[in-house]
């Protein structure tokens, strides 16, 4: 399905940061074409019907119940969604892959099967298999007759992957390879049909393969008892002396980092998306029992205190909605173009993936945080009801704090996009020094500012501005100092995740302003744009300050925090009153609203 994109002059990734974005260059939700619609309805009908009356059971881990509900949406299409039509597939396009993953965000520990079995169990053979292997594998895959699960963590190795133990050994005769090893806490495994593996030939070479579940030597641990996603399968997987043939091995020998890496940068991508369907979810069950509840002859929605909360909730899911399908309108463009001159549609998924890597991890830590926030007040609102397992949203509680950890913990992901900055600026693709001194050279001489005359929300445009102007100062810093060998900035992790939240605000304030800019948009959009804006400036406010303080000699302390204080500036708004607004919208309408 083809998607039409306002795209002018495109983004690369990570360019957000130097340019100036505009309003044409962004996907929006008010873009959504009635075939996404229809597509998200699919979704949501099944979640529905078939997923939240059989939550228990799932959590129970009923013998056969996971499965069959993936066999069920295979059905459905959805499960090859994101797959070639040569391969079975539906050849939908990226928003409405996101659109589907926002819908399964609901699915409660359910959504955590399907996400480990059409990202990182499927992709792996799209992105790097042989042509033999995707027509083995892909179309039983698409139809939930395979199962998938991804095995990469071991004991000792978690966010160091690198480090696994697992081996793999070619035998005499040069046919089968020898897997010796163990993997943990790999969803899906108790009813996966096949396993992607990691281990290293000869103990060195870190190299996928593709296994079997019945293939001799390979067993499973019992199921975990975890804090939550309970209704998710979650075993040790043991190989002992299990024989590989060497026609399952995945990608080239020795480069099995490049599978485990790039496909976490979707995977990454699509949890942020399914944490924005379950926080959808939240807000409105937070909503309506507010509006339920009565205490002191009232419904407990019309107190102050509960307005502020709603309200909030609503702020942070539609700075992550805006995020998100901006993101994946990028990556719809991407992949147009990649393909229009002659890449495969696995190529250009995987090189737009590795294009806007940045970017997702942005959307899986804003996802993971923002459905943290949201359904942390849910239970407030819902009181001792909210702690009650005969509510409805304990489990959420339980299940939403596995979603910081997933996919690279949020913050491995926050240095990680330092360090892929850092590694452009070295190589001349992000040119930080000039942006620096601009700054520089601006507060020195105290002229050379902005105008935003032209703009509808000019006082955005310029605190905008002046957050990406905070951001070249500190990158910039910093930037000097490893090039001296002044710090270590793999020993610097407290202020470079500083940079990475200023980052993660720098995109969410644009995404949000660029959707309010949209002639479509309401006066709703204007209030939780000045609710976000007002937010944002005191968190970066604080973050650049407490990085000055870490890494800028004391002699610079003056000029730092002067122009801090000068580019983080944005017009005293009552928030409060904007937020009461907010919520009353919410009240009316009964739920999430925007």
């Amino acid at each position: 399905m083809e998607t039409s994109i306002k795209q002018t002059d495109k983004l690369k990734g990570s360019e957000f940061l130097l340019k100036e974005s505009t309003e044409a260059q962004s996907f929006i939700p008010a873009d959504f074409t009635e075939e996404h619609k229809m597509i998200k309805q699919t979704v949501d009908d099944f979640v529905e019907d078939r997923i939240r009356p059989n939550a228990d059971r799932i959590d129970k881990q009923e013998e056969g119940l996971s499965a069959g509900l993936m066999e069920e949406i295979g059905e459905l299409g959805i499960l090859s969604a994101h797959m070639p039509e040569a391969y079975g597939g539906m050849h939908m396009d990226f928003i409405s892959n996101s659109l589907i993953a926002e819908g399964m965000g609901s699915a409660g520990a359910f959504s955590v099967s399907y996400n480990a079995h059409t990202g990182i169990g499927m992709l792996p053979i799209l992105y790097f298999g042989t042509e033999e292997q995707k027509q083995k594998y892909l179309p039983k895959l698409g139809t939930g007759e395979l199962k998938a699960a991804y095995c990469l963590t071991e004991p000792s190795s978690g966010s160091d992957a690198l480090a696994a133990k697992t081996r793999a050994d070619l035998n005499d005769a040069g046919t089968h390879y020898i897997l010796n090893g163990q993997k943990m806490w790999i969803s899906n495994a108790g009813f996966a049909d096949l396993f992607i593996v990691f281990a290293k030939i000869d103990g060195e070479k870190f190299t996928g393969f593709i296994v079997d579940r019945n293939t001799k030597g390979l067993t499973l641990g019992e199921e975990e008892d975890k804090l939550g996603i309970k209704g998710s399968s979650t075993r040790q997987v043991f190989f002992e002396n299990a024989e590989i043939p060497v026609e399952n091995v995945l990608g080239e020998i020795g480069k099995g980092h490049l599978i485990a890496f790039n496909v976490l940068n979707i995977g990454r991508y699509k949890l942020g998306a399914s944490c924005l369907g379950g926080a959808k979810g939240l807000s409105t069950t937070s909503v309506q029992y507010a509006n339920e509840r009565h205490q002191f002859g009232k419904p407990i929605s019309s107190f102050g205190a509960i307005k502020e909360k709603l309200a909030e909730q609503a702020v942070r899911i539609y700075a992550l909605d805006s995020s998100v399908y901006r993101v994946a309108g990028l990556m719809d463009d991407h992949i147009s173009d990649l393909s229009a001159s002659g890449e495969s549609y696995g190529e250009a998924k995987l090189k737009a993936a590795e294009e806007y890597a940045l970017e997702c991890s942005i959307i899986k830590i804003l996802g993971s945080e923002v459905l943290d926030y949201v359904v942390d007040e849910a239970v407030q609102v819902h009181g001792g009801m909210g702690y009650s397992e005969e509510g409805v949203v304990a489990r959420a509680y339980r299940d939403s704090r596995i979603n910081r950890i997933f996919e690279g913990t949020n913050e491995i992901n926050r240095l990680l996009m330092l360090n892929l900055l850092f590694k452009k600026a070295m190589k001349g693709q992000f040119d930080i020094a000039t942006k620096a001194m601009a700054v520089q050279s601006e507060l020195m001489q105290g002229s050379g500012a902005d105008s935003f005359d032209d703009f509808k929300f000019k006082d955005e445009r310029k605190s905008l501005a002046g957050f990406k102007k905070v951001f070249y100062m500190l990158m910039g810093y910093a930037g000097q100092l490893a090039m001296n060998k002044s710090i270590d900035l793999k020993e610097s992790q407290e202020p470079m995740m500083r940079i990475a939240d200023i980052i993660v605000d720098i995109f969410t304030a644009e995404s949000i302003l660029l959707r309010a800019e949209d002639k479509r948009s309401t006066s709703s959009d204007e209030q939780i744009m000045k609710s976000f804006f007002n937010d944002a400036a005191f968190r970066i406010y604080k973050n650049a300050m407490e990085v000055t303080g870490a890494i800028v000699d004391e002699n610079m302390y003056p000029a730092f925090i002067s122009g801090i204080k000068k580019l983080t500036r944005y017009p005293l708004q009552n928030s409060m009153k904007i937020k009461r607004e907010i919520a009353e919208v919410l009240i009316e309408k009964n739920a999430y609203a925007f």
